[in-house]
């Protein structure tokens, strides 16, 4: 199992917008979070076991953030020809298996994983409400075999700091997980 750490975009970058569909072909955009707290943005898929690892939280947090006027999309932008578990019917099963209530989406052209320069799976990116970035790192220090918790520490006390007015740590660790799974010749330049 290949581990790749997330890129650590600048904290205070502007969230990149995007307009993706869900597996049913239903477009959501970072439009539809106005009004919110904040945004978090995740980019995940359905056959990578590190996001297997920590998929019950990830459903935990999303209806944790709906109950606190915390928008959350999860992006889906593997390669989905030569990764099929990765494709649409799969995803509306994984989404109901797990239960998120949040827009599970597909970056067919991988464009908005480029512009996030999401690297891994899964990779989180938390947003103030004038969607600056305050947050980008792990969920937590759970990785699949290493016998720790799965609670989304990290990343739920960035949320936590966030929405009471507090700062937000600085010093954040890098998510680790698969690499997204690029389209031959897509590979953006960030990518080792």
């Amino acid at each position: 199992m290949a581990m790749t750490p997330s890129q650590m975009l600048p904290l205070g970058t502007l969230a990149p917008p995007f307009s993706l569909p869900d597996a049913s072909g239903t477009l959501h955009s970072l439009d539809d979070a106005a009004g919110s707290d904040a945004c978090l943005v995740m980019f995940i898929c359905n056959h990578c076991p590190f996001v297997k690892h920590v998929a019950d939280e990830l459903a935990r947090l999303g209806k944790d953030c709906d109950a606190r006027n915390v928008a959350v999309f999860a992006i889906n932008s593997n390669d989905i020809e030569n990764y099929p578990a990765d494709g649409p019917e799969k995803m509306k099963q994984e989404s109901a298996l797990r239960g998120y209530t949040f827009p599970y989406l597909l970056d067919a052209d991988q464009s908005v994983a480029k512009a996030y320069q999401a690297a891994c799976t899964p990779d989180f990116y938390l947003f103030d409400a004038e969607r600056k970035l305050v947050y980008r790192g792990q969920l937590d220090g759970s990785r699949p075999g290493n016998a720790v918790a799965v609670d989304g520490k990290d990343l739920r006390g960035a949320i936590d700091a966030l929405l009471s007015g507090a700062p937000v740590a600085g010093s954040q660790v890098p998510s680790i997980g698969c690499n997204i799974k690029w389209i031959a010749g897509n590979e953006p330049a960030y990518v080792p």
